[in-house]
């Protein structure tokens, strides 16, 4: 990157990183959490065995999403990482002296482009929203993503430009995860217009949405109300 780019990136990550709060601290230390969000990943897992009839249709979903974590997360951890080699704010051998660090936080690996986080995250909220079909939930899991890109420039382990990066991958994967869940869910699926104000166009019960929707918004509660203890 040019000096002037890699100057910006440093500055943006600055701004957002770090607080005298606490309370924010153990906050995004859970948001970041991967075992955070399992509640909301089984919700999902249940939204979908609920509105599938055939186990060859509930296979393919799963088989998308975790093509979805493998595409956006796997191949870059373990190739784009390594071969671009950049430092991550908190490792780099200079820059480190100026980033808050959190409860000891330094992120996984010494390099950070881009952040699996933002990528796994963007690709399976992208995914979900072309398969429900709800505006709601498809609001609401872009900003999950952006959530959990945003825990990261916090906690100073990705650049700005990582996570943005990692988002872009990301909402590649998931629109490309879902090309190909279209491709061959229709082969063992007919195809049905719904039209009622109880399904999405996709078949999709808003009930069972709304039961996704309860579990994200309990699991932001419960980490609230464990980052208010700290006190």
């Amino acid at each position: 990157m040019p000096d002037s780019l890699i100057a910006l990136d440093q500055q943006l990550l600055l701004w957002f990183n770090g607080s005298d709060s606490l309370f924010l601290d153990h906050f995004v230390m859970l948001l970041t959490n991967g075992l955070t969000w399992v509640p909301l990943y089984l919700a999902l897992f249940y939204l979908v065995v609920k509105n599938n009839e055939k186990m060859s249709q509930i296979f393919l979903i799963i088989s998308c999403a975790l093509c979805c974590y493998l595409l956006s997360g796997g191949i870059n951890d373990a190739i784009i990482k390594p071969f671009v080699a950049r430092w991550r704010p908190t490792e780099d051998p200079i820059f480190k002296y100026a980033v808050s660090i959190v409860a000891g936080y330094r992120g996984g690996s010494d390099y950070g482009f881009f952040s699996s986080h933002s990528a796994n995250t963007m690709a399976i909220a992208v995914f979900f929203s072309l398969l429900v079909r709800n505006r709601l939930l498809n609001s609401t899991l872009v900003l999950w993503a952006i959530l959990n890109g945003w825990t990261r420039l916090y906690l100073g382990v990705h650049y700005p430009s990582d996570v943005l990066s990692g988002w872009l991958w990301g909402a590649m994967v998931g629109t490309l995860a879902y090309f190909a869940f279209y491709k061959f869910y229709y082969k063992i699926s007919p195809k049905i217009n719904y039209i009622s104000s109880q399904y999405t166009k996709t078949g999709y019960s808003t009930i069972d949405i709304d039961v996704v929707m309860l579990v994200l918004m309990t699991i932001l509660t419960v980490a609230v109300m464990a980052s208010l203890s700290v006190f």
